[in-house]
């Protein structure tokens, strides 16, 4: 990327906070966008996904303006929560360990509850984490067996994401429907076979098909080149067999005959 470009990009994008972004220059000069995580989760979204009657459950980053003030101290006690709420989501902050908060929004919680434990988790923190499960799952069977290999190109390393998912989910459906248990490994291996040998298949026949409807011998006046050999592709042959349909030299029908005899 041209280095005018960057710094033009730099300066429309702004995921960080403005009032901590000078801070955080002294020490990063990527501040402006190193912040990243978690930018999707916002009350905005869940206002949109609400209307469309789709409610919305992950984490906030800490940086969002959205987050009250009295709920961004970091100094707080082991296992407290503080609940925030509003017409349309309500925001969670808990604190697992020691200054350390993780802000949960919901949109389909009214009511937080503890449980009786001794982290005293909100039902929200319980349900997320329950949930995400499936996500770090896919991504860890993802990211042992991939078809991916390195590319330079967007748009090709989202298609190799996109057949990791469909084998994965292939791989998904035929446990539930076969009832059988079979290593995800083992399945790739399989499915690659399956899917190789029905391509190779199909090319031979296409390619038997269009032997068979070339003319048994060259024009008149013409001679066809032979389609025995890659090394005899330079010698010329008049017939044709009639058991490949290729048209065969006369050096390939010599040692043909002698490996008959």
């Amino acid at each position: 990327m041209p280095r005018n470009r960057f710094q033009d990009i730099m300066g429309h994008l702004r995921f960080d906070d403005r009032s901590t972004r000078s801070d955080q220059a002294k020490t990063d000069k990527f501040a402006a966008i190193s912040s990243v995580r978690n930018f999707f989760t916002s009350l905005s979204l869940a206002h949109k996904l609400l209307s469309r009657k789709t409610t919305i459950l992950g984490t906030v980053n800490k940086i969002r303006r959205e987050i009250p003030q009295s709920a961004r101290h970091t100094d707080r006690n082991e296992f407290t929560t503080q609940v925030f709420s509003t017409t349309a989501a309500t925001l969670t902050a808990y604190a697992p360990k020691r200054k350390k908060t993780v802000y949960i929004l919901s949109s389909m919680h009214s009511v937080i509850q503890t449980d009786n434990t001794t982290k005293r988790k909100p039902n929200t923190v319980t349900l997320y984490n329950t949930t995400k499960c499936g996500v770090d799952v896919m991504d860890q069977m993802v990211r042992e067996y991939t078809f991916r290999t390195g590319t330079w190109r967007w748009p090709v390393a989202v298609f190799y994401n996109m057949i990791d998912m469909a084998a994965l989910n292939a791989h998904v459906l035929y446990q539930a429907c076969t009832g059988r248990q079979e290593r995800w490994v083992d399945f790739l291996v399989e499915l690659a076979r399956e899917l190789a040998n029905s391509h190779m298949c199909a090319k031979k026949a296409r390619k038997e098909q269009l032997l068979r409807t070339q003319p048994s011998t060259p024009s008149p006046g013409k001679r066809a080149m032979c389609q025995v050999k890659h090394q005899c592709k330079n010698n010329h042959a008049t017939v044709r067999c009639v058991h490949c349909y290729r048209y065969t030299c006369g050096k390939c029908r010599r040692e043909i005959r002698s490996e008959v005899k």
